[in-house]
């Protein structure tokens, strides 16, 4: 990477535009930047690095408004081009942080946004836009260089007094610079990871134990055991040996998650568990066996005496039978023959219901005819059948010849209805006539009343829109109005709260200074309290101590100290949280005053209220524009509609004239044909409906003649054929038939008494003859109840033996159970077990803390170690030219004290002496040269490291000053040969003497308008 020019605008002491050309500078290869304090110096170097990676160094964060210049004007954005080549391309970097920057209207301030640009150079020296992304020139940044912001400022910018500390801090701090710089967190993340999966391991393994050591104790519970020993005690010491008693456990260890053969006692208690479980089992199977053996004698014996007095009772029951029967037989003989004469009249039955239905259909006849006769005139009521039927036949001719003239008069009366119709349909159509005319008259002046309605709605709609656009900045100045009163009353708060914070902050810093200052006196009797008797003094190594310090009574301790420097720290910290606070406040506050201006609240918010009170008007009113234009596209439907039926309605009177006509001249024709065909009656349909009625009379009288006279000749026949069905059965009379008949379910009931009657004489009978019965009668009574009560005994004893029998099967089998889920626990727990010996041995190593590893040294160290033996040989190529060869960087990995870790140590060898020792030891300028040197070779290492980006131009800080004049040269001489590598090394120094050796030089020159740089090559300034 190689820096040909750098713009800086309004950037931190800079008021104006100053560019700097490093091309000038770096032909050279050494020159030197100067200036006075506070001139801008480091501002420089800040703008460089903003340029590359928007930001500046660590120390010197802060916001886009931070970096702006005091200075500037205010209508000059704060700006930085960079224009450098890095990777072969030539690019141009420019960046303009966040800022406030006047409004281009009105009074106040507006935020303008961070921008960002990068440009390339084409080989026909033009410049191509290559993005605008903030995020995407960082990348590309990164990529080229290969080294994140903080490895730039470490390996570009050399900051002297951080490599002095480097060189005589701990290995801890050391480590920490290391890991940033070469990125070595794998490392790190790898101890970790084993850490955690040695943890892991550690859980799985201790619940695989806890989940044993549970299953033992569910064992424990199962067996139910109190012979059983303790779990994790010795077994008995022979097999053949007699359990102990309850209350004798074994006693021994109580076994943990974690102990050593924890599965092994588990499984052998639990071999000791299932041995006794099975012989206890055994025991309650043969007590089972015997209590089987007396429950089936007790049953067998129940049962005979039950079966003894079941006979005995069926014997004595069959007796009381045979009895019951002999006292119903009179009952039996006589239901028996009610039920053969019953049989016998079942012949008649037919005949007999013949008869009855003919006496039914003839008494029905008779009334039918009476009632039909009782309807006729009184010359036809005693007529003959013969007569009747004839004046039917002469009154169905009569009314065959009125058919043609009822047609005649219906037709009448539809010319009628039609008739009164048109007259209705001509009213309607004249009220329509007239309707329509008055309507149309007035529909002039509704249009134009509808049309002007129409304007007016859509004049009101546009004042509406043009109201609504100035609604929101009108509530946009007004809320930024009481915003900015707000933030006044804030602002003025947060000031007070600056003020006390910046007084508390003073009275902390002085307050710990005094501590300090009374330590610092009191230090000797500090030191002399460590000191005891043999043991050399830190101070002067003397092994005796005649007369000691004594503290005094206002003596101040390291942790007093260390309290009151926390204290005021954190009284910084609150004051400069104030501060913040405070700028916040103020700028959100221009903010607020550049949006709402100068008006008030009160002016505002009634400015805002007439706006939308306006707005609510308009819009009411635009609201109708819908409403009016239907309104005008309805009247001009209405409009067409009425047209058409005013000309509708006049085409249908002209038609409807021409129709009428015709009907009255067909009805004139109608009437002379109805006047002859009514006869007396006072129309067609009443002659017609009379003679009809008076037919139906005829018709019905001579039909129930004839029905009278057919039901007379079938009773006749009926009487006959039942007097001779009677004689055949064996009756007298008809009427001694019907009697001995009997219905059908009175019939069923007797049959089925009689049937239960035999069978009950059968199964009697029975019983009497079973020889099995009689034998038990003759027998003494049985006695059941004694029998039974014995049997119960015996099965409560049987079912005691065998829920004893069942429970110890049970727990049998819940210990073989339990046993194999525990056996194949110890089984999956083995590899996990071997995996935690396996991986925690791993995670020690790794983390320094194994007995293998003998030095202690965690692996992040160790790679640490393989990066700093890199940096010091590359240091040490220049350090001996410094040193006129006197001095060698090497790295140790020696142990720094009994129990601490090595890995980070740096020592120095003397090549005077012979002696290796600690960099702590060097004198000042031997510090400076030896960190120059460091520094120097760690930006080897972390350039090579980060992909051999070539590092064209070097900056160092500060440092020359403790150097005396020969060694000055060699430090210069050693500088001068990067040149020939064709490097550029900027120095930033007071050192007057420097001015003189090195020619070239860029000068920061503070002045009240800002600075400014000046460029100085051979003799030439500008």
């Amino acid at each position: 990477m190689r820096l040909h020019r750098l713009d800086v605008t309004a950037f931190g002491p800079f008021g104006g535009t100053q560019r700097v050309d490093f091309d000038e500078l770096s032909a050279a290869g050494l020159f030197l930047l100067h200036g006075p304090t506070g001139a801008g110096k480091t501002s420089v170097l800040d703008a460089v690095c903003y340029a590359l990676y928007g930001g500046v160094p660590g120390a010197r964060q802060g916001s886009g408004l931070t970096l702006r210049s005091d200075h500037a004007a205010p209508h000059t954005p704060t700006e930085v081009v960079l224009d450098m080549t890095v990777g072969g391309r030539r690019l141009e970097i420019t960046r303009r942080p966040e800022q406030l920057r006047p409004k281009k209207k009105g009074s106040g301030y507006t935020r303008e946004k961070a921008h960002s640009a990068l440009r390339e150079r084409r080989p026909d020296g033009e410049w191509k836009g290559l993005s605008r992304s903030h995020q995407e020139i960082g990348e590309e940044i990164g990529q080229l260089l290969g080294m994140s912001r903080e490895q730039f400022c470490q390996v570009v910018l050399l900051p002297q007094g951080d490599f002095a500390r480097f060189l005589r801090a701990e290995d801890t701090a050391r480590g920490k610079l290391l890991g940033k710089l070469f990125d070595t967190g794998r490392f790190a993340a790898v101890e970790d990871r084993l850490a955690e999966l040695r943890r892991a391991a550690e859980v799985r393994v201790r619940t695989g134990d806890e989940r044993l050591l549970a299953l033992g104790h569910r064992m424990g519970q199962a067996a139910a055991d109190p012979s059983l020993p303790e779990m994790g005690t010795p077994a008995p010491a022979t097999a053949g040996a007699e359990p102990a008693r309850s209350g004798a456990r074994a006693a021994g260890p109580v076994l943990a998650p974690g102990d050593a053969g924890l599965a092994e006692a588990v499984l052998e208690w639990a071999a000791l568990a299932r041995a006794n479980a099975r012989e206890r089992r055994e025991i309650a199977e043969a007590a089972v066996r015997a209590a089987e053996h007396t429950h089936r004698s007790a049953q067998q014996r129940a049962e005979e005496a039950r079966e003894l007095a079941r006979l005995q009772h069926r014997h004595a029951t069959a007796r009381q039978r045979a009895a019951a029967l002999q006292e119903r037989r009179a009952e039996r003989d006589e239901t028996h023959e009610r039920l053969e004469r019953a049989r016998a009249a079942e012949a008649v039955a037919p005949a007999l219901e013949l008869r009855e239905e003919a006496e039914r259909a003839h008494r029905a006849a008779g009334a039918a005819e009476r009632r039909a006769r009782g309807l006729l005139a009184g010359e036809h009521r005693e007529a003959g059948g013969g007569q009747l039927s004839a004046l039917e036949r002469q009154l169905t001719e009569e009314l065959g010849s009125l058919a043609a003239a009822r047609r005649a008069e219906c037709r009448a009366g539809e010319i009628a209805a039609e008739t009164a119709r048109l007259e209705r349909e001509a009213l309607a159509d004249e009220e329509i006539l007239v309707e329509c005319a008055d309507w149309l008259a007035s529909w002039e002046a509704t249009r134009q009343t509808l049309r002007q309605r129409v304007e007016d709605a859509q004049g009101a709609a546009a004042r509406a829109d043009r109201l609504g656009e100035r609604i929101e900045p009108a509530r946009q100045r007004l809320e930024a109005a009481r915003q900015r009163e707000d933030l006044t009353r804030r602002a003025e708060a947060a000031e007070a709260r600056l003020l006390a914070a910046r007084e508390a902050a003073a009275a902390a810093r002085e307050h710990w200074l005094e501590l300090k200052d009374r330590r610092l006196r009191g230090i000797a009797a500090e030191l002399a309290a460590g000191l005891e008797p043999g043991a050399p003094c830190a101070v002067c190594g003397a092994t005796e101590h005649p007369d000691p310090a004594r503290a005094g009574a206002d003596q101040v301790d390291r942790a007093a100290e260390d309290a009151a420097l926390a204290a005021s720290r954190r009284a910084d910290g609150a004051r400069e949280e104030a501060d913040r606070g405070l700028q916040s406040l103020r700028e959100a506050l221009a903010a607020a005053t550049a949006a709402a201006g100068t008006a008030g609240v009160a002016e505002l918010a009634e400015a805002a209220e007439e706006i939308r009170r306006s707005f609510a008007e308009a819009r009411a009113a635009g609201a109708g524009v819908h409403a009016a234009r239907e309104a005008l596209e309805s009247a001009e439907g209405e409009y067409e509609r009425r047209r058409g039926a005013q000309q509708s309605a006049r085409e249908r009177t002209a038609a409807r004239t021409s129709h009428r006509e015709d009907l009255e001249r067909e009805m004139h024709a109608l009437r002379e044909e109805l006047a002859r065909a009514r006869g007396g009656a006072q129309s067609v349909a009443g002659r017609a409906e009379a003679l009809e009625e008076q037919l139906a009379r005829l018709a019905e009288a001579a039909e129930a003649v004839r029905a009278a006279e057919s039901t007379a000749d079938r009773l006749k026949e009926a009487d006959a054929r039942l007097a001779d069905a009677s004689y055949r059965a064996g009756f007298d009379t008809p009427r001694h038939a019907a009697e001995a008949m009997l219905e059908d379910v009175r019939r069923r009931e007797l049959r089925q008494w009689l049937d239960r009657w035999q069978r009950e004489e059968a199964a009697v009978a029975a019983e009497l003859a079973d020889v099995a019965t009689a034998e038990a009668a003759e027998l003494p009574p049985a006695d059941p109840q004694a029998a039974a009560a014995a049997a119960e005994a015996a099965t409560a004893r049987l079912r005691e033996a065998s829920a004893r029998e069942a429970a110890a099967r049970t727990r049998c089998q819940e210990l073989d159970r339990l046993s194999a889920q525990a056996l194949a626990d110890a089984r999956r727990l083995a590899p996990l077990r071997e995996e935690h010996h396996r991986v925690a041995g791993l995670a020690l190593l790794a983390a320094g803390t194994s007995a293998r590893n003998e030095r202690k040294m965690r692996l992040e160290s160790y790679v640490l170690a393989a990066r700093l033996e890199q940096v010091a040989a590359a240091a040490t190529a220049r350090l001996q030219p410094m040193s006129a060869g006197r001095y060698t960087l090497v790295h140790s990995d020696a142990r720094t004290g009994g129990r601490g870790r090595s890995g980070l140590g740096l020592h120095v060898i003397d090549a005077w002496t012979g002696s290796e020792r600690d960099t702590a030891t060097l004198s000042g300028g031997e510090t400076f040269f030896a960190s120059l040197s460091l520094a120097l070779g760690l930006a080897d290492v972390v350039t090579e490291e980060a992909g051999g980006t070539r590092l064209d131009t070097l900056f160092i800080d500060e440092g020359f000053g403790s150097l005396d004049e020969q060694t000055l040269d060699e430090v210069l001489d050693v500088l001068d040969s990067l040149r020939e590598r064709d490097r550029s090394v900027g120095i930033v120094s007071h050192v007057a003497d420097l001015r003189r050796r090195i020619p070239a030089q860029l000068e920061v020159v503070k002045g009240r308008s800002g600075s400014a740089v000046r460029h100085r090559t051979a003799g030439v300034s500008d």
